[in-house]
């Protein structure tokens, strides 16, 4: 589902109370809503537990999960899983759509989801100064994003880096990928 509308029409249309359980965003000036199967949400999971245990033993900020909403380059997103530092953003965000980009997002490819919704997503997410892993479960594999850096794709086989976002946290695809 895509609809043409302002930002001010979205807002409305996405605190409906009927559009709750609903994961709406707002992407090139479109309603978009993204539906995942269900490996993917266990997929997406697990990594938002893995970091959520790292980022909360040592304080260093906040995990989101798909409800966590994030102002970015004047659209709306909720990333699968995001993290957000303390030491960016000490005061914990009350508003429905937090007015900074996250430090670091996970994104899982959809067959809901376009090529182009994705594209500029990443790109918004870059200038903003975001990390991010694009998760594509189909291919066991993430493309990492990293601003200034050229793509890193890594495979079953390869482990996932915290890098300067999370230093210290590192993930293997093989943990993650292993039931799908």
């Amino acid at each position: 589902m895509s609809q043409k509308m302002s930002i001010e029409e979205f807002e409305r249309v996405a605190l409906l109370p009927e559009n709750a359980d609903r994961r709406l965003e707002y992407i090139g000036g479109e309603l978009v809503e993204v539906l995942l199967p269900f490996s993917t949400a266990v997929i997406s999971t697990s990594i938002a537990a893995a970091i959520a245990k790292y980022v909360h033993e040592d304080h260093l900020g906040y995990v989101t999960g798909a409800q966590g909403g994030y102002k970015v380059s004047g659209e709306r997103y909720l990333p699968n899983m995001a993290f957000s530092s303390k030491a960016r953003h000490p005061k914990f965000p009350s508003e429905t759509w937090v007015s900074f980009a996250p430090d670091l997002v996970v994104e899982m490819d959809s067959p809901s989801r376009r090529v182009s919704e994705i594209a500029d997503k990443i790109a918004n997410y870059l200038l903003a100064g975001t990390l991010v892993w694009y998760v594509c479960p189909d291919q066991a594999q993430v493309k990492v994003y990293q601003p200034g850096q050229a793509v890193k794709t890594l495979w079953i086989d390869d482990v996932l880096d915290g890098g300067d976002m999370l230093p210290g946290f590192k993930l293997t695809l093989k943990d993650i990928f292993a039931d799908d």
